[in-house]
């Protein structure tokens, strides 16, 4: 549907774990997708709140390393792409016990921006557990864009 894939799930993973190390171990790429790719929060206990659920800020997170992902793995290892827009919409409880798995598709890449949505998933359930539409600019080609 998009362009064929540059970066495969190894090589986003090493991405994330050099260019930001904050999160390293945070996040698995499960696997690239025709339109975009599926990636696991492994939650622990820093992504919960009070009440028994994996936090807003920990889902918001996920959905925006998951597009973020989608769109690295069409156009390369482009770090300076940032993200410009995005709208979340919390619909059910994700359960604490468990991982929370992002679909993260593309509707539009262009030479500028990229536009997705992402649907959060607990592991093992199919109901969405919260909904994000996501917009990122694409800087122009330099090399010192390329990360």
């Amino acid at each position: 549907m998009f362009e064929q894939t540059v970066m495969d799930k190894a090589a986003l993973e090493r991405f994330i774990d050099t260019e930001f190390t904050q999160v390293k171990g945070d996040f698995a790429v499960e696997e690239i997708i025709p339109d975009g790719v599926v990636v696991r929060l492994l939650t622990q206990e820093k992504h919960l709140r009070p009440g028994g659920t994996v936090s807003g800020p920990s889902m918001f997170g996920l959905v925006d390393v998951g597009m973020y992902f989608a769109v690295l793995s069409r156009i390369g290892p482009v770090a300076l792409t940032v993200t410009t827009s995005c709208a979340i919409d919390f619909m059910r409880k994700p359960e604490a016990g468990r991982d929370l798995i992002c679909t993260a598709r593309l509707l539009k890449l262009g030479r500028s921006l990229a536009v997705g949505e992402c649907h959060l998933r607990s592991e093992g359930h199919e109901q969405v557990v919260a909904r994000a539409s996501l917009t990122y600019a694409i800087p122009p080609k330099r090399p010192e864009n390329v990360g």
